[in-house]
């Protein structure tokens, strides 16, 4: 990798390739995430855009555009000369192996396959092709790296890494590409001269999650909430139909998909297996099964495991923050226009999803919270939580029931200053510790932890807080 290189965090990421690179294997790496994410972009800055061959799939096209595609980068890219067009994918690939047989360098030959699985047409004998390249070329040598990227993740685990055919255990690396989390969001926004404060980051990221794509489109000279109003509210607006390129693009069935998401945006806490059934009308069985993990598997939603483990008891609760935020303001055009998002400043709407989208921030940065906890070194099962008992129910944002005997129950709060605990919210608290206690029957110490964005205010209810995270520490 070039030092100038324009990659930001992704640590974890260049450190696997630095050792990929060294190996003394030929080595099959497959990429995946979701949409977006920016999987092929650390590929190309990784290599410096450099590659033996390099080649991309077409969104909707046939099998004789796919291979009209494939002739063309090989054509543009290689110095033999192939007169008539590749007949099948075992032709294709053979002229590959051709092409990576005359180059003469030191090194490994590095091939990368962009959006694997539009190459896998109906009926297309891709897989086989690309099966065959592997087992006849590549696994003969030793200075080979065939690295394969895609955004259909639930193409790429069962195609590649469930594959019960020829690539079967072929595959020799993964790489899955998460979002950014809050440090790394603010260290691409810092990149681009940004200077918003943490809490307008947090802000941002309520609504694009840490999604380089959609962050790269923020304006410097722009607050949050302007930019906000920009990219989602007006008629231009970047970002605001992109949820119709989002699901669509990735999944055959989508309207399935976009239904599940559309159910789940509308119970904030989650729902188990049994009512996604029956709001639904899915029957329980393979069909559901396979939406759940795939959206599970491509970072959409995330599944909770009961503290009991469960497993019908396992909570669904859509994760993906762009989603949510177009069934809360988008979808239905209610709040599209000149301004709208400006005006709901403040505004008991806006508010609320606030609430939720910091509690989703808290859940997935755990690790910090952990961290500023001095908690790092000790196993936990972490999870969200509802239980009743004589009438009563409540939930609890955040558990992180702790291997050393003590559980943190944590709640969540969004505010521009220190939170204040009054009487009833007192009240609310001792009831729902309690509840919890009485349904789980614990033994273990129940701490109650305030995850705020800036403290909690110093008053006679304070005294109930044993642990306090701020904002600040999600992003250490």
């Amino acid at each position: 990798m070039k030092p100038d290189s324009l990659l930001i965090g992704r640590k974890k990421e260049i450190q696997k390739l630095d050792h990929i690179v060294k190996s003394k294997k030929s080595e099959f790496l497959a990429v995946y995430g979701r949409r977006r994410i920016g999987k092929t972009f650390l590929i190309r800055e990784y290599f410096d855009y450099k590659f033996d061959f390099q080649v991309s799939g077409l969104a909707n096209a046939n099998t004789k555009q796919q291979l009209f595609n494939f002739d063309s980068a090989l054509r543009k890219q290689s110095a033999l000369v192939f007169e008539k067009p590749s007949a099948n994918w075992l032709v294709a690939f053979q002229r590959l192996t051709e092409h990576l047989e005359c180059i003469k360098k030191e090194g490994r030959k590095v091939i990368f396959f962009d959006e694997l699985s539009w190459f896998d047409t109906h009926n297309a004998d891709f897989v086989m092709g690309l099966e065959h390249f592997w087992n006849s070329w590549v696994s003969n040598r030793k200075d080979v790296l065939l690295i394969v990227c895609g955004s259909a993740a639930s193409w790429m685990v069962n195609e590649l890494f469930n594959n019960s055919g020829g690539l079967h255990n072929r595959i020799t690396q993964k790489m899955k590409i998460e979002p950014f989390n809050l440090e790394e969001t603010e260290a691409m926004l810092s990149a681009k001269n940004c200077v918003f404060d943490r809490y307008q980051i947090a802000q941002l990221y309520m609504v694009m999650g840490g999604i380089p794509y959609y962050l790269d489109a923020v304006q410097p000279h722009l607050s949050a909430p302007q930019n906000i109003q920009e990219l989602f509210f007006e008629k231009s607006g970047l970002l605001r139909n992109e949820f119709f390129n989002l699901y669509r693009s990735l999944f055959r069935r989508y309207k399935l998909y976009e239904q599940l998401v559309e159910i789940l945006s509308s119970k904030t806490e989650g729902l188990q297996r049994r009512d996604i059934i029956k709001l639904s009308g899915i029957t329980s069985g393979g069909t559901l099964t396979k939406v759940l993990s795939d959206l599970e598997e491509s970072g959409f939603i995330t599944s909770y495991t009961a503290p009991d483990n469960k497993k019908k008891d396992t909570t669904y609760r859509l994760s993906d923050f762009y989603t949510a935020f177009f069934f809360r303001f988008i979808k239905d055009g209610k709040y599209l226009g000149e301004n709208a998002w400006l005006n709901l400043i403040d505004h008991p709407a806006q508010r609320a999803w606030q609430g939720y989208a910091f509690e989703q921030i808290c859940l997935d940065h755990v690790r910090q919270i952990k961290k500023a906890l001095g908690i790092s070194g000790v196993l936990s099962a972490n999870s969200s939580w509802r239980g009743s008992s004589e009438g009563k129910s409540a939930q609890i944002d955040l558990l992180i029931d702790r291997r050393d005997q003590v559980i943190n129950v944590c709640e969540c709060k969004f505010s521009l200053a220190e939170f204040a605990i009054d009487k009833d919210y007192a009240e609310n608290l001792r009831s729902k510790i309690h509840l919890f206690k009485t349904v789980t029957r614990t033994k273990k110490a129940v701490y109650l932890t305030m995850i705020t964005t800036c403290g909690i205010a110093k008053n006679k209810y304070a005294g109930l807080v044993q642990n306090e995270v701020v904002l600040d520490d999600l992003f250490n």
